[in-house]
């Protein structure tokens, strides 16, 4: 699927944001990669700013200016909801944290909610009140995966099948990887979880979400990301296709993958 026309199935990935403080730097960095084009949005009652960004006209991100002094979070990942209240209260009640809303957005058309899984991981819930979050996906320069990377699998794995009602699979073609797909009740996979090395209860290896854009040709984006200011890993083959991981200027991390 590219292109989405109406709101996404509760717990599929639907929107993602950045929090950055260098607004104009970031604009230029990802516009350099993907291509993107911005529609600024006014935020009267937030102040700073903020740009939807375009890919051939089609919503697929946005970017907003943070404080000077906030250390933002990353790129954030929200879940598709019919029920944001709901949800939020799955949240809690599964070990979870809720840190902003459930709130109307009015800027954006949708009501929203940040949250803290049970591992410490942090996400979004999104709400379609019209925007119904990217317009496109699974092409170059669009959002194509999200995977919660973490030190307690285990427990992440419990969170979310408790949460958004997911079953949980093993991978066959990783067998030495920590990794269980995440798939909703129609069996649609929506991500994965993967296990990595260290001490759930220590800060040196939190949990967090991992965003991964679809691209046309990696090493040449990465290429394109170091003279832009950014610093990839080496590109890599990997089953799914070819991967690398990208720290922007202002160390913000993601992936790009080319797929097979």
């Amino acid at each position: 699927m590219s292109q989405v026309t109406t709101p996404q199935p509760h717990g599929t990935p639907t929107w993602i944001d950045l929090r950055v403080t260098e607004f104009e730097r970031a604009l230029e960095f990802y516009g350099a990669l993907f291509g993107w084009e911005y529609a600024e949005e006014p935020r009267p009652a937030q102040g700073g700013r903020s740009a939807t960004c375009l890919l051939r006209g089609e919503p697929v991100a946005s970017i907003t200016q943070a404080p000077a002094t906030e250390k933002g979070p990353g790129w954030t990942m929200y879940f598709a909801t019919p029920d944001c209240d709901g949800t939020a209260k799955r949240i809690a009640e599964a070990g979870g944290t809720l840190l902003e809303g459930p709130a109307d957005i009015t800027a954006q058309g949708a009501r929203q909610l940040i949250a803290e899984d049970s591992v410490g991981a942090r996400f979004g819930l999104w709400e379609a009140r019209p925007h119904i979050g990217c317009r496109l996906v699974n092409e170059p320069g669009s959002l194509v995966r999200n995977d919660l990377m973490t030190p307690a699998p285990e427990q992440a794995r419990a969170f979310y099948s408790t949460v958004f009602d997911y079953t949980l699979d093993l991978n066959d073609v990783m067998p030495d990887a920590d990794f269980t797909f995440l798939r909703r009740p129609d069996g649609h996979e929506i991500g994965g979880i993967f296990g990595v090395p260290g001490d759930p209860a220590s800060a040196l290896t939190p949990s967090s979400w991992a965003t991964t854009f679809e691209v046309a040709d990696t090493d040449a984006v990465a290429a394109q990301a170091t003279a832009s200011g950014g610093t990839p890993t080496t590109p890599e083959d990997i089953p799914y296709g070819r991967i690398a991981t990208i720290t922007d200027p202002a160390g913000n991390e993601f992936s790009v993958i080319t797929r097979l």
